[in-house]
């Protein structure tokens, strides 16, 4: 699964690790990530990711 990089501040979303603290459970695409997520540490919205190999 592609990791995927926020612009703003580098947190790094990993699929496999998921996000449990915004209840994002372990195993979830970044696709399938609700809209209304937010980065876990600046707060910026999906659109501020990018996909990394």
């Amino acid at each position: 699964m592609e990791k995927y990089v926020c612009n703003l501040c580098a947190y790094e979303y990993d699929p496999e690790a998921g996000d449990p603290d915004s209840g994002i459970e372990p195993g979830t695409p970044f696709e399938d990530i609700p809209d209304d997520w937010v980065c876990p540490v600046c707060a910026a919205g999906k659109e501020e990711f990018e996909s990394v190999e």
